[in-house]
C-alpha cells in the first residue's frame, strides 16, 4: 500500500491544491519499509488525483482540500485523510495506528477552487469542517506526558516508561478526542487528570467490525490461533489491525475492533512544551 502526504519541509502542506511536492510512503505489513518524495508539476486538483493514483497511491493525508478535488479523490477510489498537519511522517504513524481520521476540511467556501482555501482548513475548526477542538493550544505542536489506566487501575500505556514525551498537533485528530480537549486547555507544565467514557475514547464496539469468513478463503488462516493479532486490509488496501476472536474446523472470526473500544479510560496528563 502506499500513502502520499502533502508536504513541505517535513511538515503536511496545508493546501491540497496548491503543493508543490508529495511525500508517497510505502506501507508493508503495517509499517513504513522506504518513501520518496516526488514533484507535483503544478497540476491542478484534478491532475493531481491522477498523477496519485499513476503512483499507485491508496490513501491521502492533507490539510485543506476541496470539493473538486476531494471529489477527483473519491472517482480514483483514494481514500482520503483531510484535516491534518504538523510533522509527515508522524501523521502516517498515527494513521497506521488508527489515530488520524479524515476530519472533512473541505474549503467550500474559497473564491476560486484552483486557488486554494482562505486559510488554514486544517486547524481553524470554524467553518471549514476542521478539527472541532477550540482552547489556546489547538492547532499548535504539543508534548505531554502521560499515564493511562483502566477503571481497575491496571496500567495499559506510559510515555513516563519511554522517558520521552507524546509529540502532536492538538486538536489535528492524531490522538482522542478527551485527550486532545483535555491538552487544548492546558498551560504549560500543568498536571491533569482526566476520566473519559468511551464515546471521547475508542467508541464503543461496532458489530459490523466482527467478520467471520470460511478458512479455506482466506490463506494462512489454518494456522492463526484465538488471542492472535493479525493485519485484515480493506477494499483500498489500507491494514486494518485485527485479532482472531473465535476458531473453528470449518470457519475463523476475526474482531477489527479497537482494543480499547468501549472501555472508560484514565489519564494523568502533565504538559511539557508548547510551539
Amino acid at each position: 500500500m502506499k500513502i502520499a502526504v502533502t508536504y513541505d519541509n517535513g511538515n503536511i502542506f496545508q493546501h491540497f491544491g496548491k503543493t508543490e511536492t508529495f511525500k508517497i510512503y510505502t506501507v508493508e505489513d503495517g509499517k513504513v519499509v522506504s518513501s520518496e518524495v516526488i514533484g507535483s508539476n503544478g497540476s491542478g486538483h484534478g491532475a493531481l488525483a491522477g498523477l496519485l493514483d499513476d503512483k499507485g497511491v491508496a490513501v491521502v493525508i492533507c490539510g485543506g482540500i476541496g470539493g473538486g478535488a476531494q471529489a477527483a479523490l473519491e472517482k480514483m477510489g483514494i481514500e482520503l485523510c483531510a484535516g491534518a498537519s504538523g510533522d509527515a511522517d508522524a501523521a502516517v504513524e498515527a494513521y497506521l495506528k488508527g489515530e488520524l481520521v479524515n476530519t472533512g476540511a473541505n474549503c467550500d467556501h474559497h473564491h476560486d477552487e484552483e486557488e486554494g482555501c482562505a486559510h488554514d482548513c486544517g486547524s481553524c475548526g470554524s467553518g471549514c469542517g476542521g478539527p472541532q477542538i477550540t482552547g489556546k493550544n489547538a492547532g499548535k505542536k504539543v508534548r505531554a506526558h502521560y499515564l493511562g489506566k483502566l477503571n481497575d487501575g491496571t496500567v495499559f500505556d506510559s510515555s513516563y516508561e519511554r522517558e520521552e514525551p507524546l509529540e502532536f498537533i492538538c486538536g489535528a485528530g492524531m490522538m482522542i478526542k478527551g485527550f486532545d480537549e483535555a491538552v487544548a486547555n492546558m498551560e504549560v507544565g500543568q498536571i491533569v487528570d482526566i476520566h473519559l467514557m468511551p464515546e471521547d475514547a475508542y467508541g464503543h464496539p461496532d458489530p459490523a467490525a466482527i467478520l467471520t469468513a470460511e478458512i479455506s478463503q482466506v490463506p494462512g488462516s489454518e494456522n492463526l490461533s484465538v488471542g492472535e493479532h493479525v493485519y485484515l486490509q480493506d477494499n483500498y488496501g489500507r491494514p486494518i489491525p485485527a485479532v482472531v476472536a473465535a476458531k473453528d474446523e470449518k470457519t475463523i472470526t476475526f474482531d477489527a475492533n479497537h482494543e480499547m473500544a468501549g472501555k472508560e479510560l484514565n489519564f494523568h496528563i502533565e504538559l511539557v512544551s508548547v510551539e
